[in-house]
């Protein structure tokens, strides 16, 4: 049936009944019947809808004479082709090819027997897609200027492309052969054609529309097309770098964005490509063989390279670039800016990456408070730091001396590990002398609930310095500390933990900087500690402490503990494992078999390890972590299922927090709490008038006479009452 119409068509479309097309000189290509060359394009534009499915060497060659005679003819018919209707139906023919030749592959992948007659087809179809394209590609080079209304078009058969062909989650199933054999014959021809549309502006402008919204199977093309896109910016000339690298606002309503930060964007959306992850064809290296990288890898080497030859005058951009994404709410984007910018350091010069140093530490500073963006600050700055001169480091330590309490927010965040024997333990010791006296004098003042952000930046200072460079501390030093930790432990309680986020922070400085001491640990404190923990769990505190927890009891597989304490210490602690053990948030679980593992291999009380694994379900989950077998069974083709349905929930469910106001409202210090209005609120402010009247009186009286014997004793007494009351107020 198919074949008969064909022929019909072919008769009817044969040059001696339609198409003998005559040139006059000036004037618009005519036929005999005096139709112009582009209503006859155009007519044929229409029937190619109708045959495609038909016949594939009469829809070929229909196509074949629809750009032949547009090439041909185009200084004249030029502005009256409709390039968009072209553009468009020629894309829409090759991703209906592209999609039969995956389907007919998929079936040859799925088929046991191997069937020449699909192969054969196989490869024709294939053989029709390359057609397609380079008949797009021959096209567009000649009427680029005039299609930048289709631009969206030729993005989007980019990316619905690449959507079904693998890595891509949302590929079809088809063998590594056939993949190669797709690649080869026609995924290369889209590499030209970004290169045509490189220059256009048009093009760019959608590929960096600062509203564009893809569905989750897009999101994954994007970013690979952004990498091709950076790939091939290098070898063009400034003007174009600075074209694709800038942000622009061409309308109120139209606005730009830059390159890279499009990338960063692009790259968080791939979440679920990153969990699995997908793997990419790697970059060949000079006498190894290729391997295949993950998406990280493969966005992280091609965005440094990219850095190696970014242009002088686009440096700002950069800058801006990796700042934004290294303050980003999302872990991994933060996580590959910082990549970027540590390779940038070490790439540049010395100068360049003290510079960096400098500005990264200063941002730090000007933080007003603890919130997302510090903590990234702060990571960035201990990795820069390894990479500074040791000439620049002590420029740094002048600029930024230890001995200064206003300088401590920063060298808890560095690791002194980076320091040269002697500068590492001249700032370990200003730092401990800072921090110890700062803690005594918090101690022996007033102690108020918001001096504790002052007092947790000190040992977190303490910590780090424990962490880094406690080999360079003297026994002083060291019982200081441990001094310092069994004071402040006095003030703590599991509902001040669980009511107050500053002293969960507290807490979670305080119970690893013990952890560091654990042999020289008076057993008493050790007991308190864990019989707190205990209490605090039942109480469900935050993850961050419940690692910190974990962090101390798993330094407990160090201490033998004295028979006396046994019947206290150890029953708390196999109920903290069991308890943390069977936790269902991963990350908790993660650390947990981390800190057990640690434990039971140190420890010398054996008996208590069965205690710690109360359950038939959490015996077989740390023997699965000892073995490093999974847990939970799963296929390859089940994981991308559930990793597309992750995806797919993340995406519906969660809404977008505005940048800037993410940008703004995230760098503010905790709220404080609302002021509540008390009914006892005038006789609280009464009895304190009345006290500080007393006060006064025993300080006119002391004035007058001496005070008799017994008076200290008493002032003593009052002193106690009023610590009691400030940590029942707290």
């Amino acid at each position: 049936m198919y074949g008969t119409s064909s022929r019909r068509l072919a008769q009817a479309l044969s040059p001696d009944d339609g198409l003998r097309v005559t040139i006059r000189r000036g004037q618009a290509p005519m036929c005999k019947h005096y139709c112009p060359v582009d209503q006859i394009i155009h007519s044929l534009l229409d029937i190619c809808s109708v045959i495609s499915s038909m016949d594939h060497a009469f829809h070929a060659n229909t196509w074949k004479f629809i750009i032949k005679q547009s090439l041909k003819h185009q200084s004249v018919i030029k502005s009256q082709l409709k390039h968009r209707d072209i553009i468009t139906s020629l894309c829409e023919d090759i991703l209906f090819s592209f999609h039969s030749c995956l389907q007919l592959a998929e079936q040859i992948t799925q088929s046991d027997a191997q069937d020449n007659a699909d192969y054969r087809l196989f490869q024709k179809t294939l053989k029709l897609c390359r057609f397609f394209a380079n008949s797009l590609l021959h096209y567009t080079k000649e009427f680029l200027p005039l299609l930048s209304d289709s631009c969206c078009t030729l993005h989007q058969l980019y990316l619905q492309i690449h959507s079904k062909f693998p890595p891509s989650l949302y590929a079809a199933q088809i063998s590594k052969a056939q993949q190669e054999e797709i690649a080869g014959t026609f995924l290369v021809t889209l590499d030209p054609l970004i290169n045509q549309l490189l220059t256009f502006q048009p093009f760019v402008q959608v590929v960096l529309d600062s509203k564009l919204e893809l569905p989750s199977e897009l999101q994954f093309p994007q970013c690979l097309l952004l990498v091709v896109i950076m790939d091939k910016l290098p070898s063009q000339p400034e003007n174009v770098q600075a074209l694709w690298c800038t942000e622009s606002q061409l309308t109120e309503a139209t606005t730009r964005v830059s390159l890279l930060k499009a990338i960063f964007y692009s790259f968080e959306q791939c979440a679920g490509e990153l969990s699995l992850p997908v793997h990419l064809q790697g970059i060949k290296s000079k006498g190894q063989m290729e391997v295949a990288v993950t998406l990280y890898e493969h966005v992280c080497v091609h965005l440094c390279t990219f850095i190696t030859s970014f242009h002088p005058s686009l440096f700002p951009e950069l800058d801006v670039a990796l700042l934004n994404a290294v303050l980003s709410a999302n872990m991994i984007t933060s996580l590959l800016a910082m990549d970027a910018w540590c390779f940038l350091s070490r790439y540049g010069t010395a100068e360049l990456c003290a510079h960096h140093v400098t500005i990264v530490a200063q941002l730090i500073k000007s933080c007003p408070g603890e919130c997302y963006q510090l903590a990234n600050l702060s990571v960035l700055l201990r990795r820069l730091f390894f990479f500074m001169a040791p000439s620049q480091q002590v420029e740094f330590i002048q600029k930024f001396s230890p001995k200064a309490a206003e300088n401590l927010p920063l060298w808890q965040c560095i690791s002194l590990q980076a320091l040269p024997t002697e500068l590492r333990k001249q700032a370990a010791c200003d730092i401990t002398r800072v921090g110890i006296a700062q803690c005594q004098e918090w101690l022996s003042n007033s102690r108020t609930l918001g001096e504790l952000e002052s007092l947790n930046t000190l040992l977190s200072a303490l910590l780090a310095v424990c962490n880094s460079a406690s080999e360079v501390l003297d026994i002083a030093q060291q019982t200081a500390i441990m001094e310092i930790g069994s004071q402040l432990w006095a003030f703590l309680n599991p509902k001040l933990v669980t009511g107050q986020p500053y002293i969960q922070q507290t807490l979670s400085f305080l119970l690893p900087l013990l952890g560091v001491f654990v042999q020289n640990l008076d057993p008493h404190l050790i007991s308190q500690v864990v019989t707190l923990q205990t209490s605090l769990l039942k109480l469900e505190p935050p993850d961050h402490v419940c690692l910190a927890v974990l962090d101390f009891v798993s330094s407990l597989g160090k201490f033998f503990i004295p028979q006396a304490f046994q019947d206290k210490i150890l029953p708390n602690l196999s109920s903290i494992f069991d308890f943390l053990l069977a936790d269902r948030n991963w990350i908790i679980e993660q650390h947990t078999l981390e800190a057990f593992t640690q434990f039971a291999e140190g420890t010398n009380h054996e008996e208590i390890v069965p205690q710690c694994l109360r359950s038939e379900d959490t015996k077989n989950k740390v023997i699965s972590f000892l073995e490093k077998t999974g847990f939970v069974e799963e296929t390859a083709a089940a994981r991308v299922e559930r990793v597309k349905q992750e995806k797919g929930i993340f995406w519906k469910h969660l809404a977008k927090v505005p940048v800037e106001e993410a940008k703004w409202s995230s760098l503010q210090p905790y709220s404080k709490r609302a002021r509540h209005e008390f009914p006892l609120e005038e006789e609280y402010r009464s009895a304190l008038q009345a006290a500080s009247g007393a006060l006064e009186a025993i300080e006119s009286l002391l004035q007058k006479s001496p005070a008799p014997e017994w008076f200290l004793m008493k002032m003593e007494t009052l002193q106690e009452r009023i610590d009691e009351l400030k940590r029942r107020v707290l």
